[in-house]
């Protein structure tokens, strides 16, 4: 999903015509559009409660389809259509009602879910009878007393919550914006393993991956390449855009997002265990590694000064990303998210890349910038496994493997036994942490 928690976008892309037509896409203020589909679906004599209930409805109904990027994941440019045959009308230009405009300011962020779920749930609303809300029938109910909550509650069940004061945010497409493929690691590889394991229930013949870690190992790799061959995509076990969004499209239609009975999804679903940003007073392994790529590029790069890997987002961390972000037209403001990651990680590989002459001899120690992991073969492997054979001569916990190019169990046992020296966690896969003490190792064991 875009986000782990929904936000309010703060601009929604408005189709102008039914999903598919040749027509124009407006992009509007969120708050300015609910206006608008509230001024165009309802009147602005009613009760209070009925319009608050309807507004409740609108704004749900909106954020359901640009979380679940409905339209997007189907290859549209846009997040919802003004068809209301599909969607809720959007007239351009109308005239706004003041009293609606009013309720709308004060209520734009806040949204329904349904208890235990995370997804702003699918309010299906009509104006005469229908599964969802009846628009007519709302007006009924507030002048029987009721609140705007006991109203969505007899339409949507008494299960249901309201999100209140949700944060307002720039609507990111959930795309990284990179492929994914064996060696990735990251909270975007951990999102495509939850759903191809859900995914695999309905689809069998998609093996379920054992580790959902946010490591694209081979199962992962195996799990793609099949759902690929399902769907009609190339086969090559990367998740590029268009695999992404048929990923996003699949999921969300096996666990009924965008309809009113839904499976959900749940908070623990939901949580995310690689942090979406990391920024100053931050501390553990995932700043070690940002540390680990910063000082290397700093070596080479006498703009960035360097600096240590202790694990600690200080004040020298802190200004060596400021630089970093300055120096490649990022927005520079020390935090680093997905753009800066993504370029520091891109910077990396390309100083390896072009390495002066000089450094061309130790180029096999360099960590290659990405994880290395079950699945994975050829050269770089056949180093590791090199670098293993030599520890294991010298210390007896780490076992014997050989050197045959393939990363199998024997390699992981290996790299296991290395990382439970070293105090890492014991992953079995090959980050710039294990790398760095496989090479520590290596050096002192030659």
């Amino acid at each position: 999903m875009p986000e782990a928690v929904p936000i309010v976008p703060e601009f929604i892309t408005v189709h102008l015509g039914a999903p598919g037509t040749n027509a124009p896409n407006v992009q509007v203020s969120f708050p300015d559009y609910i206006k608008n589909v509230a001024s165009s679906e309802i009147y602005p004599t009613w009760p209070e409660s009925a319009i608050r209930a309807n507004i409740y409805a609108q704004i749900s109904y909106a954020l359901n389809r640009i979380y679940t990027e409905y339209y997007r994941s189907k290859g549209y440019d846009y997040d919802i259509t003004n068809t209301t045959a599909y969607d809720q009308a959007f007239v351009p230009g109308r005239d706004i009602f003041s009293n609606i405009s009013e309720i709308v300011d004060d209520i734009f962020n806040d949204y329904v879910v349904k208890q235990g779920q995370v997804q702003p749930y699918f309010t299906q609303y009509c104006a005469g009878s229908c599964a969802g809300l009846s628009q007519w029938g709302t007006v009924d109910l507030a002048n029987q007393g009721r609140t705007p909550y006991q109203i969505l509650q007899n339409y949507y069940g008494n299960d249901i919550n309201i999100v209140r004061n949700a944060p307002i945010k720039a609507n990111v497409p959930s795309y990284p914006g990179v492929p994914l493929k064996l060696g990735s690691s990251s909270e975007d590889v951990r999102e495509i393993q939850k759903e191809l394991n859900r995914i695999s229930a309905n689809y069998p013949s998609i093996k379920k991956i054992p580790s959902v870690n946010g490591i694209f190992d081979a199962a992962t790799q195996d799990a793609v390449k099949q759902f690929q061959r399902i769907f009609n995509l190339t086969v090559d076990g990367i998740v590029g855009k268009e695999t992404w969004y048929k990923l996003k499209y699949i999921y969300n239609g096996i666990k009924k997002l965008s309809e009113l009975y839904s499976e959900g999804i749940t908070l623990s679903e939901a949580e995310r265990r690689f942090p979406k940003v990391l920024k100053k007073g931050d501390r553990g392994r995932e700043v070690r590694i940002l540390q680990y790529f910063l000082a290397f590029l700093g070596y080479f790069n006498p703009k960035l000064s360097p600096i240590s890997v202790d694990g600690i987002f200080g004040q020298e961390t802190y200004d060596a990303v400021l630089t970093f972000q300055n120096l490649y037209g990022l927005d520079v403001d020390g935090i680093v998210g997905r753009n800066t990651w993504n370029q520091i990680q891109n910077a990396y590989i390309g100083v390896l890349n072009s390495l002066p002459d000089e450094y061309r001899s130790y180029s096999s120690l360099l960590y290659p910038g990405y994880y290395i992991t079950t699945g994975a073969r050829g050269k770089v492997v056949e180093q590791v496994q090199t670098f293993l054979k030599t520890i294991a001569r010298v210390n007896p916990q780490v076992p014997k493997v050989d050197v045959d190019g393939i990363y199998g169990d024997q390699t992981k046992n290996a790299v296991i036994a290395v990382q439970r020296i070293n105090g890492l966690p014991q992953t079995g896969q090959i980050d710039p942490l294990t790398w760095n003490a496989i090479i520590n190792m290596y050096n002192d064991a030659r």
